[in-house]
């Protein structure tokens, strides 16, 4: 099948923007057509057995995932992009190349859904993980065992908004022999490459900020290694977790305007986080856009702006209250998931981190009564002004 190669020489030089509208993408040879036909087909016919047009069965290849593929690729500067039908079927397609006895190291700060994937799924089947916290280099050399064969970082991590230093990080677990992944999902490629700083892998749940429109599920896996390359496309042919054309479509759409959005993110958040850290009925705000942030110079250096992401403890720390506040928004939406043209609001306790046991989550530092802003792209002033009168109400 035709794999995911990167741009050639004199288009690697094409700026962001550029890439993300024609990387991967031609007119169609056959009408013309500017956007890559959506190509609903489950079989391809053969001119001989296995003498093929490079496509033979859909849960394998398809036309139009593979110009995803290639779009993706080329944003995260990666040999090869992996399309997948979620994030966590990345996730699980990478966690797959492990056998019993084999280790993991991860952040204790992570998204619920891979946190429960760890330990629920491949934890059961005799994989070990342990979770440190990463904004120490000794602590993750401490970790790495013999038996260590990855590295699961989270940057900016999911919902505490921790940064953490991918280039040291790296160092130090490919001098342990250790390979590394990166869940790139909260800053996309348009903040941030993960592998330009050493990492291996590159994870994207881009149902968020690369679909940016609630409309789709999907995952991805950017790597320039080809041994990954090899086992992931196996996974997809074995295991069968393949995005569908139609969302490989939608996709495509989408990060055609990745940078545009990102740009709009990014400014009403600072907006958002600075109006409510002047508010008297908010106790602490987490944004990595503070000077005083903990991982601020870090994300300076490693990243090309701050995010989209909010996250706020009221100064009456009860859940009671963040309930009322999240119950109070109008143009912030109460639900799941992040990172669309919609300004969401959630509850990471009870909601993409109630899969982690209560006390595990306190001790990550995640509190009950934390309140996590995907901040979308509408006016700065009508989402400020509702924040102010859901805080009025609390």
């Amino acid at each position: 099948m035709p794999d995911s190669p990167r741009l050639d020489t004199e288009a690697d030089a094409l700026g962001f923007g550029t890439r993300a509208v024609h990387a991967g993408q031609e007119p169609d040879p056959s009408t013309g057509s500017i956007m890559t036909p959506v190509h609903l087909t489950s079989t391809f016919v053969q001119e001989a057995p296995d003498v093929h047009q490079g496509y033979d069965y859909a849960r394998v290849a398809n036309p139009t995932r593979t110009a995803l593929e290639q779009n993706l690729a080329s944003l995260e500067g990666a040999a090869h992009g992996i399309a997948f039908a979620s994030g966590v079927a990345g996730i699980d397609a990478i966690l797959r190349r492990l056998r019993p006895g084999d280790h993991v190291v991860s952040t204790s700060d992570l998204y619920g859904g891979t946190y429960r994937l760890m330990r629920q799924i491949h934890e059961p089947m005799g994989v070990d993980f342990t979770f440190v916290d990463l904004h120490s280099t000794e602590a993750l050399a401490e970790a790495i065992t013999d038996a260590t064969k990855l590295v699961w970082i989270e940057t900016p991590t999911n919902p505490l908004l921790r940064v953490y230093d991918i280039e040291a990080l790296a160092d130090v677990a490919h001098e342990k022999g250790v390979d590394v992944a990166v869940d790139n999902t909260f800053a996309s490629p348009y903040l941030q490459r993960p592998l330009s700083l050493g990492a291996d892998l590159v994870l994207h749940s881009t149902t968020k900020y690369l679909g940016g429109h609630s409309d789709v599920v999907g995952g991805a896996v950017m790597t320039s290694d080809d041994g990954w390359n090899e086992h992931l496309r196996f996974q997809i042919k074995s295991v069968g977790a393949a995005p569908g054309p139609m969302d490989c479509f939608l996709l495509l759409r989408s990060t055609k305007t990745l940078h545009l959005r990102m740009e709009r993110h990014c400014s009403n958040a600072r907006a958002v986080a600075d109006f409510l850290r002047g508010h008297d009925k908010v106790a602490r705000v987490l944004y990595p856009g503070f000077e005083d942030h903990p991982g601020h110079e870090t994300a300076a250096r490693q990243m090309d702006g701050f995010g989209g992401m909010v996250s706020l403890v009221l100064e009456d720390d009860a859940l009671e209250t963040a309930v009322r506040f999240m119950q109070s928004t109008e143009l912030f939406a109460l639900a799941e998931s992040l990172g669309g043209v919609e300004s969401l609001v959630s509850h990471p306790a009870s909601m993409t981190h109630g899969s982690i046991p209560a006390d595990v989550r306190r001790a990550a530092g995640l509190p009950d009564s934390l309140v996590r802003l995907s901040v979308g792209v509408e006016d700065e002033a009508d989402l400020v002004a509702d924040l102010d009168r859901a805080l009025a109400a609390v």
